[in-house]
């Protein structure tokens, strides 16, 4: 392994990055230099790591196809790679980028051999990044999908530790529960139960691998809240109010937040009350005009 160079004169690094240096280079890596960030003085690593060994870790969204090929083209034009990934060495000797997946495909799909990566050791601090992943802004769905797989990585590893532990990772609670049925329905109408589900799904002060359960549960009752409101839509829908915001409109009329001011009832009592108000909701008075009126004036919907 070459001589590796300290961006800090006469400091001596830790014993576990000088280790992680040479696991690189038993990896058929390159470990260029090491350096302590400048903002917290933690200690990182540069190197070129082999690209069959550089991976996604399992927990992130899915790669958008639009967004590799607008990368691949920037790249081929410029003909250099200019931003390296971050990565952390999983247990299993690959290396997972928390950030930076998209720029992983489009150098696989380039055929370049090696990968420009930071190495961080504490493995972590990936999850972490998850949550502050900006290389392509998320959307409902993608960020909802990441965290419930966020989730159970970290059930597995650190299940006795509660779920309000990791809010900061999850960044709200409701992405769990919104995740769940993702995954289950994947057209799922997240954007329409989003604005209600932020006020009254908060974090549980459980284990994970308990809270789990509770976390299906609640994915349970809004699924039943989602089947309602499709009755409620095909209804308008075969009297002709067939309108994009008609779901949304459904969800406000019934909606038992909507006169909730200094306290927010709880998460079983605001679903109980949303699915007794969608079983009851009578859409014969509902005309196309009242639904298109409501989406003129209302913020657009989350996106999906």
């Amino acid at each position: 392994m070459a001589e590796l160079r300290f961006s800090v004169a006469g400091t001596d690094p830790p014993k576990n990055i000088v280790a992680l240096a040479r696991q690189i280079d038993e990896d058929g890596g390159t470990p260029l230099s090491l350096y302590q960030d400048p903002v917290g003085g933690f200690w990182h690593l540069f190197a070129l790591l082999p690209m069959d060994k550089v991976k996604p870790t399992p927990y992130q969204r899915d790669l958008s196809k639009a967004h590799t090929e607008r990368l691949k083209k920037a790249i081929s034009k410029l003909k250099r790679f200019i931003d390296p990934i971050v990565v952390v060495r999983a247990a299993n000797g690959e290396y997972w980028t928390p950030n930076g997946n998209h720029r992983r495909a489009v150098l696989e799909k380039l055929k370049a051999r090696y990968v420009p990566a930071i190495v961080i050791p504490e493995t972590e601090v990936a999850f972490q990044i998850l949550a502050l992943n900006t290389e392509k802004a998320h959307n409902l769905k993608e960020k909802s999908l990441e965290v419930i797989r966020m989730y159970r990585g970290l059930k597995e590893e650190q299940g006795g530790r509660q779920e309000i532990d990791y809010a900061f990772e999850f960044e709200e609670a409701c992405f769990i529960t919104l995740g769940l049925l993702y995954e289950k329905r994947p057209r799922f109408a997240g954007g329409a139960f989003a604005p209600l589900l932020r006020r009254v799904d908060g974090f549980l002060k459980e284990p994970l691998r308990k809270a789990y359960a509770g976390r299906e549960e609640r994915a349970a009752r809004v699924e039943a809240a989602d089947d309602l409101l499709a009755t409620r839509v095909a209804e308008l829908k075969k009297r002709g109010v067939n309108h994009p915001y008609v779901k949304n409109f459904v969800l406000a009329r019934c909606n038992p937040l909507s006169r909730a001011r200094k306290s927010l009832p709880s998460f079983d009592t605001a679903l109980e009350r949303l699915t007794r108000a969608l079983g009851d909701f009578d859409t014969g008075g509902v005309s196309y005009q009242d639904v298109a009126r409501a989406g003129t004036f209302a913020a657009p919907p989350t996106a999906d």
